[in-house]
């Protein structure tokens, strides 16, 4: 019974925090549109998605003790972010409308971590989450740099539900920071960390409620 119940937690949870990964991505991930926040809310961004990604990524890593476990947990939200990305296509979107978010990597790293330390928690939580904090902007500058044209697209297909501070008046590119790459790589890997032993704590909580 406990073989099955633990079988089953992990596979909810994975489907739960993909699913739930999508609706971040689609929300933080068109900031791109909205040219006078792009750059600025590149160092957000940057923050909830390596935050998002490593948190799960540990609790999967922890829970299965397997490495390759955080690849496998970034390569699901990939698929289905692009699922949604091909859902907004079919809505009549610009392709570019939401970006998918290049997890893979940072996560390859983060196992990487789990690995050459022989499995060492503290070590994957201190090493891995700094790693993906500072590689996951620097992968992701790519989705910046791609879009076409962003500030005519901003007025071409407005958000009816954007909040009224995202709202695109006048570009302010580079206005609040001089590098966003570097505030959200520093910011991310500060970030990661507890984030991290959070993800850590919620493994040992579930066990904890399995044994019971």
């Amino acid at each position: 019974l406990m073989v099955w119940l633990r079988r089953t937690t992990h596979y909810l949870f994975i489907v739960v925090v993909a699913v739930n990964s999508t609706l971040l991505t689609v929300n933080a991930g068109d900031y791109i549109f909205y040219t006078d926040w792009a750059w600025t809310s590149f160092v957000v961004f940057s923050i909830s998605q390596s935050t998002m990604l490593v948190v799960g990524a540990i609790y999967y890593m922890l829970f299965t003790g397997v490495p390759g476990t955080a690849t496998y947990y970034a390569t699901i939200m990939t698929i289905y972010t692009w699922v949604a990305k091909g859902a907004w296509f079919a809505l009549g979107y610009p392709y570019d409308f939401v970006v998918v978010p290049v997890w893979i990597p940072s996560a390859m790293l983060l196992d990487l971590s789990y690995w050459a330390t022989r499995r060492n928690k503290h070590a994957a939580i201190l090493i891995g989450g700094v790693l993906v904090g500072m590689s996951l902007p620097l992968f992701n500058m790519i989705n910046l740099l791609l879009v076409a044209d962003p500030l005519e697209m901003a007025f071409k297909y407005p958000r009816p539900t954007l909040p009224p501070y995202m709202t695109p008046i006048e570009p302010q590119v580079g206005k609040f920071y001089n590098s966003p790459v570097a505030l959200g790589a520093g910011a991310g890997a500060v970030l990661c960390v507890p984030i991290a032993a959070l993800g850590a704590k919620l493994n040992t909580w579930t066990y904890r409620w399995m044994a019971a």
